[in-house]
């Protein structure tokens, strides 16, 4: 049981044009495909006693893309091309997080989910990266995404599950910056910006500033391997219990 956070936007079906909770199947479908099942969470306040309830379902947890997170949690004033903060699921991520890493819940981070993990730790962004690299290769804007390559550490958790090196799908205009305590870097750009880190403290906790939802018909690795430690947790609850 793979939980997975959702927005809180304006949506429309049919007659109705309304706030609602969704998520874009495409995590889904990955989710599934690697073996899990999928339980999406709208944002909604949570204390830690009611996150670690929520935990208690899940063998794993995803924190998907989104909105930019709020940079007054990490200390700065919002760049003006940020979007809009989304203050209810900045909250509800950081604590179901905090209970996650407390409880050594397999995780996944996906792009703003990676910066969510950063900042919740400590650590600062780069509120916008065409002015720290003049350019915008990492955001085309549009919603078409970008392939860019992703060189990994050896030794980390994120090359025991892709390799040396992959190309992978960006849509982000922020990335980390100053790196939290207990996250090491698990790759980076050929430009040397951070894209994907390991969390010290997790049997399993990887988090990457790309989208691999959007190649996992192709490549399920970080999927597969998060539903495979999902399956290791769950068995080793049981045998607790």
């Amino acid at each position: 049981m793979i939980g997975l956070t959702t927005y809180l936007e304006q949506a429309q079906c049919g007659v109705w044009d309304v706030l609602a909770a969704f998520l874009p199947a495409v995590y889904i479908d990955a989710v599934t495909r690697a073996g899990g099942t999928a339980v999406l969470l709208p944002p909604q306040p949570l204390d830690e006693a009611a996150a670690d309830a929520v935990l208690d379902g899940l063998d794993g947890l995803i924190l998907t893309g989104g909105k930019d997170v709020d940079a007054r949690r990490y200390g700065q004033q919002p760049h003006p091309a940020n979007d809009a903060p989304r203050l209810d699921r900045d909250a509800l991520e950081d604590v179901l997080l905090t209970r996650a890493i407390a409880r050594d819940i397999p995780f996944l981070g996906i792009c703003r989910g990676l910066q969510v993990l950063n900042t919740a730790l400590g650590g600062s962004l780069i509120q916008h990266l065409p002015d720290a690299i003049g350019s915008s290769r990492y955001n085309a804007g549009g919603g078409v995404f970008t392939p860019n390559p992703a060189i990994i550490e050896p030794g980390t958790r994120t090359a025991a599950l892709l390799g040396d090196r992959v190309t992978v799908q960006s849509y982000h205009h922020q990335a980390i910056d100053e790196v939290a305590p207990g996250l090491t870097v698990s790759a980076r750009g050929d430009d040397g910006i951070v894209q994907a880190v390991d969390v010290d403290a997790m049997t399993f906790g990887v988090a990457v500033q790309w989208h691999p939802e959007e190649s996992a018909t192709d490549d399920a690795r970080l999927f597969a391997g998060l539903v495979d430690a999902a399956v290791h947790y769950r068995e080793n609850r049981k045998a607790r219990a």
